[in-house]
């Protein structure tokens, strides 16, 4: 059992560095609208989960820093905290309310746990500080233990999943110090032009964004992958046929932004080296909960025919696409849109009749959309790219759309659809 007055340590010094040393952090305040404290009769423990190195741990610290006279903040790393059980945390929140006992009867009190996964139980304590005593608890983790398919079933139905991602494009301009409402229309858009090139080649994690050096870029991103590829692959899961699992991460980290089949991958490789279908098919489940790539089905009423197509890939963060030394900024546009929509939580979907259309999108009150994405529109290309989104939006009942591009943007009817050209950096205002 840990001694109170090592935990009232422990607070007191975790307080003074978050308030003192740490500056600048990027407000990730699309994320923050999701959380729902217990202050609002939503008891639930809010899980914040996502991809490593993705910035949980200071989402965590830019929470304490909005609400510093009512949050406690513990790092379940600290290695004063080595030796911790289920009921220690007990009397660390008895030390917590010893410091500021004016928040006894405080129904706005918040407690940030940061690498929560060292406490085995940790799940009770929350759901039941939660739901009695109307706590808001912030838990983040390891991302091979905090996922969404491994929730404590204690907390199935009480949990408050949000999920985090590397920088969106509008967060990553405002650690370069440029603000797209004020610049877009100005001169200063071809410096949001350069930002966006920068951004597709290097991506959004936080510790790759905020330094120059191409060398430190390349070297960070290769820790990163092979972090995530060994932690939260190879450990996790025991994976026992490294020949496969590499061979697939290389099939599918070329084929971002691009249907990928497991059969087509299967009937590859089948002479090449051995290795069964279910190991196939478990490992290709492995890197989707890893949440290092994504995949989007075919737009279909049939559940049958939304599994028999193959999926379209997408990574996590196109920095990782560096790995695989691809140039194709086409494919890394499209992987960034995909991104954004990711974030705002929607339904998404392609079509493929008459045409590709890259993403049909469901929004939370039902309505449906067509996006299409192309770096460039041009004579060799334009027809390829506004037939299949014409086609979707004729099959849909949609009567616009909207062509995601780098640089271009203009309007026109194609076949009584009202197509909008608009530049990324514009949609994503």
């Amino acid at each position: 059992m840990i001694s109170s007055e090592l935990l009232k340590d422990i607070i007191k010094s975790n307080e003074e560095f978050i308030l003192k040393d740490i500056s600048g952090i990027v407000p990730r305040s699309d994320i923050l609208k999701t959380i729902k404290p217990a202050s609002e009769n939503v008891h639930k423990v809010n899980i914040i989960h996502g991809v490593r190195r993705s910035g949980k741990t200071f989402l965590l610290y830019d929470i304490f820093q909005e609400n510093r006279e009512s949050s406690l903040y513990i790092d379940f790393e600290d290695e004063r905290l080595r030796d911790i059980e289920l009921d220690d945390l007990d009397i660390i929140k008895e030390s917590f309310f010893e410091l500021k006992p004016h928040l006894l009867d405080s129904k706005n009190v918040f407690f940030l746990f940061d690498e929560v996964q060292n406490v085995a139980g940790w799940e009770r304590f929350a759901r039941r500080i939660t739901e009695r005593e109307s706590i808001t608890v912030y838990a983040a983790g390891s991302s091979s233990v905090i996922t969404p398919q491994n929730i404590h079933a204690s907390l199935r139905g009480r949990a408050w999943g949000i999920e985090i991602f590397p920088f969106s494009f509008l967060e990553y301009l405002r650690i370069k110090g440029l603000d797209l409402k004020a610049s877009v229309y100005g001169k200063s858009k071809a410096l949001i032009k350069n930002a966006l090139s920068e951004y597709l080649t290097w991506g959004g994690f936080p510790e790759v964004s905020l330094v120059d050096s191409e060398f430190e870029k390349k070297k960070i991103l290769r820790e990163y992958l092979d972090a995530m590829y060994f932690k939260d692959l190879v450990e996790k899961y025991a994976i026992s046929n490294i020949h496969l699992l590499e061979r697939l991460k290389e099939s599918l980290f070329s084929s971002f932004s691009a249907k990928f089949s497991l059969a087509a991958f299967e009937k590859k490789y089948r002479g090449s080296f051995p290795f069964s279908k279910d190991y196939l098919y478990s490992y290709y489940n492995n890197f989707l909960e890893s949440m290092l790539i994504f995949e989007v089905r075919i737009f279909t009423s049939s559940a049958y025919r939304r599994k028999r197509n193959p999926p379209k890939v997408y990574l996590v963060d196109t920095g990782l696409a560096r790995k695989v030394g691809t140039v194709d900024y086409g494919r890394m546009l499209e992987n960034a849109v995909f991104l954004e929509l990711k974030r705002k939580g929607v339904e998404i979907y392609y079509a493929d009749q008459n045409g590709e259309c890259d993403f049909i999108v469901k929004d939370p009150d039902g309505e449906i959309h067509a996006f299409q994405v192309a770096w460039e529109l041009e004579e060799h290309n334009l027809e390829r790219e506004i037939k299949g989104v014409v086609h979707s939006c004729k099959r849909l009942h949609i009567t616009n759309a909207k062509v995601i591009t780098f640089a271009q943007e203009e309007s026109y009817t194609e076949n009584d659809i009202k197509i909008n050209t608009v530049p990324f950096w514009k949609w994503v205002l």
